[in-house]
């Protein structure tokens, strides 16, 4: 298995990597889906609720509460698959990494060309004057974090109910479009847009590497199951 993946990156030299939340659960970042992920814990509302546009308008300080305890993960490290894939970009054979992860692990662990279909939680900007905020004076606030001029900060992240970047996405389609070899990994592939970039990539050359089965398994080219640390790390 691993020796099969290892050709197919030996032999590629226009790799482009969209990926989801399981390369992050390696780091100790919770996913939504899984059976221990957000959505199947206990809060005062449903996570899909809490993140969108929509409450975080009209119950700010509930936002923010859920916020900190569950998506401000300050202290994860890049783990194997996120330095595999910086030292491909190195290389020379990896041309984009496509993110639904909005931890800024592909960064940290030295990704240069990264493409944040939902944003960041490392950057926050005031509602009001566009003053930009770092991740850890959200986390050391208390209530709803205010700028210096009294606006109310917001995490620059994708909620739900909110469009993709168009240019951050235009980017990712142009990459799929570009890729010799497309790896897909650690998404369930049941978000929407980010889900159909798939289309885009007309090669022979699909990978899609996932703990469970995936939507895109059928049409892939060559499927692995388990921890993509393990698969791609080991590359």
């Amino acid at each position: 298995m691993e020796k099969t993946l290892r050709q197919l990156i030996e032999a590629s030299n226009r790799i482009v990597f969209f990926g989801g939340a399981g390369v992050s659960t390696e780091s100790g970042i919770p996913d939504f889906r899984s059976v221990d992920g957000l959505y199947h814990q206990t809060y005062d509302f449903p996570p899909e609720t809490i993140l969108s546009h929509s409450f975080f308008c009209s119950h700010t300080e509930e936002f923010y509460k859920f916020y900190r305890d569950k998506m401000l993960v300050l202290n994860a490290k890049p783990n194997s698959a996120h330095l595999t894939l910086a030292r491909l970009e190195q290389e020379g054979k990896l041309l984009a990494v496509i993110t639904q992860n909005i931890d800024g692990l592909h960064q940290a662990a030295g990704s240069q060309n990264v493409l944040e279909l939902h944003g960041s939680v490392l950057r926050n900007y005031c509602t009001s004057c566009g003053k930009q905020y770092d991740a850890r004076y959200i986390k050391d606030s208390s209530g709803i974090p205010r700028c210096s001029c009294g606006g109310i900060i917001k995490p620059d992240v994708v909620l739900y109910e909110e469009g993709l970047d168009t240019v951050t996405l235009t980017r990712a389609i142009n990459a799929i479009a570009r890729a010799d070899l497309l790896i897909v990994g650690g998404t369930s592939l049941a978000v929407y847009p980010a889900a159909g970039l798939i289309d885009y990539y007309h090669g022979n050359k699909l990978v899609v590497i996932n703990k469970t089965s995936t939507p895109a398994d059928r049409r892939a080219d060559y499927v692995f199951h388990g921890p993509i640390g393990e698969i791609l790390g080991g590359q």
